[in-house]
């Protein structure tokens, strides 16, 4: 059974940082690209970046570029989004997603609130 798990959302200050965990399980993880998504209240799901599946290849949305940074360990079958310089327009809940054999995973998403 596939399993996506964030974590390491919360409340930060304009300009803060916070670094996002996506733990996996249930698939061989290191064959497949992971992305990261959000969704702002009364806003639909945007994709923020994606990771391919040994960490050589990455993209961002225009609006995180320069500011975010994704990365992967394959040993602990794990994604990470690290965010510098938050702004408001950031606050979102952000989802991890892999699509396998053509059927898209999600996980139950972590909050991320950037507030002062």
């Amino acid at each position: 059974q596939v399993q996506l798990v964030e974590s390491g959302g919360g409340l930060v200050q304009p300009g803060g940082s916070l670094r996002l965990s996506c733990a996996a399980s249930g698939f061989a993880f290191s064959s497949y690209a992971v992305n990261w998504y959000r969704q702002a209240p009364g806003k639909e799901r945007e994709w923020v970046a994606t990771i391919t599946s040994t960490g050589g290849g990455k993209s961002y949305a225009d609006s995180v570029k320069g500011r975010f940074t994704i990365s992967r360990d394959n040993a602990k079958s794990t994604v990470y989004l690290q965010m510098n310089r938050l702004k408001p327009e950031d606050t979102a809940v952000y989802y991890c997603n892999a699509v396998i054999m053509f059927r898209g995973n999600w996980g139950q998403g972590t909050q991320v609130t950037v507030s002062s």
